[in-house]
């Protein structure tokens, strides 16, 4: 599939406000309803367009802390920690990275007390270093073509 101009306007119109009808992003970009709904379901099948989700306040919600947590996972405790992470309520994102340390998480937390308890089912893993989040510099930042970049194909 070819991401042209017209679809990556369309896909920053979708990062910014994905609950923008496609008239109202056909009106933003020049294209009619229908042309819209046939390259946004394009983008779908193609996977480039991947879902569509609502952006939870955590700390309205109860989660005063965010951390970044990294693990350098103790010999032959990766693959159990791998399996276990996706029972952890707590975690919002989880990757496996290169460097010291074999995991990144991202977590959000109720308060200090729910951090120790979560660092303590981690440790069983591996070593733990956790950096709490102070605020947010740039957050969902919209994946854009870059200057109009050459068209490309996927």
């Amino acid at each position: 599939m070819k991401i042209d101009s017209i679809n990556w306007e369309i896909l920053q119109c979708l990062q910014e406000n994905a609950r923008l009808s496609n008239a109202e992003i056909g009106r933003k970009i020049g294209l009619s309803s229908p042309a819209v709904a046939e390259r946004i379901k394009k983008l779908e099948d193609y996977g480039i367009l991947k879902g569509y989700k609502a952006e939870v306040s955590y700390e309205k919600t109860g989660y005063q802390l965010k951390a970044m947590i990294t693990l350098k996972a103790f010999m032959g405790r990766l693959k159990p920690f791998m399996l276990k992470v996706t029972e952890f309520n707590e975690v919002l994102n989880c990757y496996r990275i290169t460097g010291n340390e074999n995991i990144i998480i991202e977590v959000v937390l109720r308060d200090q007390i729910h951090l120790q308890e979560f660092i303590d089912r981690l440790i069983t893993y591996g070593e733990v270093k956790t950096h709490i989040i102070l605020s947010n510099l740039v957050e969902n930042n919209p994946i854009i073509d870059q200057a109009q970049l050459d068209d490309f194909d996927v």
